[in-house]
């Protein structure tokens, strides 16, 4: 089996050099390196094999494409590779985990993704990636079918940065693959900080977030999730002082949200896409063994509406007083979070989780629906 690494990248060229050291100073495997770089500005000097052997293909494109480089990389990408493992210029695969994960893949898993630890200078694990859904996920530390991401026609180029893997994912889904975490694949994200404006953030996740709800949302449900994306982001301008972004995001969005092309996904992938569907199954499991009656909300974070949602479905009445609930249930569906906050609560036998396979089984995820 052959893969390729995809890697963009743009005006960080000595943190560009170290994560291909990185990639360098894995054992040899059937691998290609493929750079995309984003017009930078000067071109960055780039290795042709690394020092594990592994070839390294440069494009170097006149302007700045975003995420959507990746696409460029994938079509230049050797038609041998079965996979193409998706990664930013400053995340690397640890180990090579991923080959085993990718080789025991279902035939309709058409995306593994990884476990993401944040890791600073000198690869020391600090906490896990936050972002993504059960079946959504990060953008840099994925492995794609080749073949699945060249008929979904990749990254939609508009969404620039952000919120792109949403898009892609609900793609994926409705064209019946299936989304799946393998804990075996591991990669480390240093997660650069230097230029990264909070402001332009917000935009684009304001924006690119209600054009995923826009294009997907089944029709009954799109205007409250509209109001949904409008609150949480809201919510995280406040706590970041980014309010221009927020604003200007907002507006770039009611320019452009009726030109978005409304492909809904059913009901059924819609659970799936917002992480309902491995609440619900995860919670009834939990419900049927331990029969509580009341829960408690901990940890609470992305989507912890949807797990209350569940809660209340099975008549379990939320309390506010932990010490008195009967159950204690991690209140986000963020993988990573999520993971942080097993390891924390693990130890209270009334700790639930909302997503139960990613803790039952430590070494491979199988996909929700698998």
């Amino acid at each position: 089996m052959k893969i390729a690494y995809i890697l963009p990248t743009r005006n960080r060229p000595l943190i560009l050099l170290h994560t291909l050291a990185a990639l360098g100073s894995l054992p040899r495997h059937n691998a290609q390196v493929v750079v995309i770089d984003n017009a930078s500005a000067p071109p960055p000097a780039i290795p042709t094999r690394l020092s594990n052997g592994i070839l390294v293909e440069v494009i170097r494109l006149r302007t700045n494409a975003g995420a959507a480089a990746r696409n460029a990389g994938v079509m230049v990408s050797d038609p041998g590779c079965e996979w193409v493992v998706m990664l930013d210029d400053d995340s690397t695969p640890v180990g090579l985990g991923h080959l085993d994960a990718l080789a025991s893949a279902r035939n309709s898993v058409a995306v593994v993704a990884a476990e993401i630890w944040l890791s600073d200078a000198d690869g020391t694990r600090l906490q896990r990636e936050s972002g993504g859904l059960p079946e959504v996920f990060i953008g840099c530390g994925v492995a794609i079918r080749r073949e699945a991401f060249l008929e979904a026609r990749g990254y939609d180029h508009t969404f620039g940065y952000y919120a792109e893997e949403y898009d892609l994912a609900a793609k994926l889904l409705r064209s019946g693959m299936r989304i799946a975490m393998d804990r075996r694949f591991q990669v480390a994200h240093r997660k650069v900080t230097c230029g990264r404006d909070m402001n332009l953030i917000v935009e684009r996740l304001v924006r690119n977030n209600g054009w995923v709800t826009q294009r997907y949302a089944p029709g009954r449900r799109r205007l409250g999730e509209l109001r949904h994306v409008l609150e949480r982001y809201g919510a995280i301008t406040a706590r970041q002082h980014a309010q221009q972004g927020y604003r200007s995001g907002l507006n770039g969005l009611l320019q452009t949200i009726r030109g978005q092309p409304r492909t809904p996904l059913s009901g059924k992938l819609w659970a799936r896409f917002t992480g309902a569907a491995a609440a619900r199954a995860s919670l009834e499991r939990a419900w049927i063994k331990r029969g509580f009656r009341t829960a408690a909300i901990i940890d609470e974070g992305k989507n912890a509406r949807v797990i209350r949602a569940a809660l209340r479905d099975l008549g379990v009445r939320e309390i506010g007083d932990q010490r008195a609930a009967e159950a204690l249930v991690i209140g986000t569906l963020s993988p990573g979070p999520m993971l942080d906050a097993w390891d924390t609560r693990r130890a209270d036998p009334r700790c639930i989780c909302p997503w139960d396979e990613i803790v039952d089984d430590p070494q491979r995820m199988p996909s929700v629906a698998a």
